[in-house]
């Protein structure tokens, strides 16, 4: 499932991140977004949500959260 599909509250873990966009991959690299890492619904909005990622919360747009596809 995606990262909009995702419950609030409830922990994940990142399975892919699906972009194409290499340098937008290791953009959310350096924010420790990567397979294998747990992540957060904290927030949903119209347009995104806010997540918490290793004791940091970072708010992404819908389409960033429609490439990362958690467990």
């Amino acid at each position: 499932m995606t990262l909009m599909e995702a419950v609030l509250g409830q922990e994940y873990t990142i399975e892919s991140i699906v972009t194409g966009d290499e340098e937008l991959e290791a953009f959310l690299f350096s924010l420790g977004c990567y397979s294998g890492e747990t992540i957060t619904v904290v927030t949903k909005k119209r347009s995104g949500c806010v997540v918490s990622i290793k004791d940091a919360r970072y708010s992404i747009d819908k389409h960033l959260a429609g490439v990362i596809l958690v467990k």
